[in-house]
């Protein structure tokens, strides 16, 4: 599977982007996409992911600000971030996961300036 991932960019806090990440290759059904991310000198983290059933999950950082939706056909995520703030400065990395199976996308860099 590869993952194509697009719309990060410098936003002023408050401001809002929304980012894409479309998937192709060898698909099943039953699969999770969603949004990671990590700023300069931490872990990556878990910012929101959607299964192919509709079931959700969001860091509690970003929920109420951050809404992520899916397309099953194509396969496509998009994460739309509303009211970003300084420390959701990140590279955002897309990740596919089926089976026993995962991929990560190339990453794109959010920038929010105080």
């Amino acid at each position: 599977v590869q993952l194509q991932a697009s719309g990060g960019g410098l936003v002023q806090a408050g401001g809002s982007l929304r980012l894409s990440c479309a998937a192709s290759g060898t698909i099943f059904s039953i699969n999770v996409m969603g949004w990671y991310r990590q700023a300069p000198g931490k872990e990556r983290e878990l910012v929101a992911v959607l299964s192919s059933g509709g079931i959700t999950n969001y860091a509690d950082s970003v929920k109420g600000r951050f809404t992520i939706s899916r397309d099953n056909a194509p396969n496509t995520v998009y994460l739309q971030m509303n009211t970003l703030k300084p420390e959701d400065t990140a590279v955002y990395y897309c990740k596919f996961v089926q089976r026993n199976y995962n991929a990560w996308g190339q990453g794109t860099q959010v920038t929010v300036s105080s």
